[in-house]
C-alpha cells in the first residue's frame, strides 16, 4: 500500500516539525543571554535606555544568526543541501532566541513609564528576563509531556540559574 506509507511519512514529517517549532530551547537561552546583556551593561557604565534596547535586539538578533549558521553548517555536514525548506526550518527553529530578548527590551523602553531611573530600569528587564527563563523552560517542558513535578524542576533550575547572574550583577557593582 504506497499510499498508506507516504501518507505515515508525511504524518511523522509533519510531528517532526511541530516538535520543533515547539522546542523553546533558544527561549530559555536567548533570555539568559539578555539577562547577561543587562548584566554587562549595569556592569560596565550607565547606558542610556535606547543604546540598551538596541543592545538587547542585536546581540540576540546576531545570536540567531550564529545559531542558524551553525545548525545549516551542521546540515552541510551531514551531506544534506541546504535549501530553502531548510533555512527557512533553521531560521525559525532558532527564532526562540530573538523572542526572548524582546521582553527585556519593551521593559527598559518603558520604564521612564514607570517613573525608573536607570538602575530601576536595569532590575526591571533583568527581572523580566528571567521570569522569561523560568516561564520558557516550563513551557518546553509542558510541550516535551513533561510531568507536573519535572515541569517544577526545570523552572527552579532555571529560577537558580537567573538568581545566580542576579548575584553576578550585585557583585560586580561592588
Amino acid at each position: 500500500m504506497p499510499g498508506t506509507r507516504n501518507a505515515a511519512a508525511d504524518r511523522a514529517a509533519r510531528t517532526t516539525e511541530r516538535r520543533a517549532r515547539a522546542d523553546y530551547t533558544g527561549g530559555v537561552y536567548g533570555s539568559m543571554l539578555a539577562a547577561s546583556v543587562i548584566v554587562g551593561a549595569g556592569a560596565l557604565g550607565s547606558f542610556p535606555r535606547l543604546e540598551l534596547v538596541l543592545l538587547l535586539l542585536l546581540t540576540g538578533g546576531v545570536f540567531w544568526i550564529a545559531h542558524v549558521h551553525a545548525q545549516l553548517f551542521g546540515a552541510r555536514l551531514a551531506q544534506q543541501s541546504p535549501d530553502r525548506r531548510v533555512v527557512l526550518r533553521a531560521c525559525r527553529e532558532e527564532w526562540p532566541i530573538v523572542k526572548a530578548a524582546v521582553p527585556p527590551a519593551v521593559a527598559v523602553a518603558v520604564s521612564p513609564l514607570l517613573g525608573l531611573d536607570l538602575q530601576g530600569a536595569l532590575w526591571l528587564a533583568l527581572s523580566v528576563a528571567v521570569a522569561g527563563q523560568v516561564g520558557w523552560s516550563m513551557a518546553a517542558a509542558r510541550r516535551a509531556g513533561a510531568s507536573r513535578r519535572l515541569m517544577a524542576v526545570s523552572a527552579s533550575v532555571n529560577l537558580l540559574l537567573g538568581l545566580l547572574i542576579i548575584a553576578f550583577k550585585i557583585w560586580l557593582k561592588h
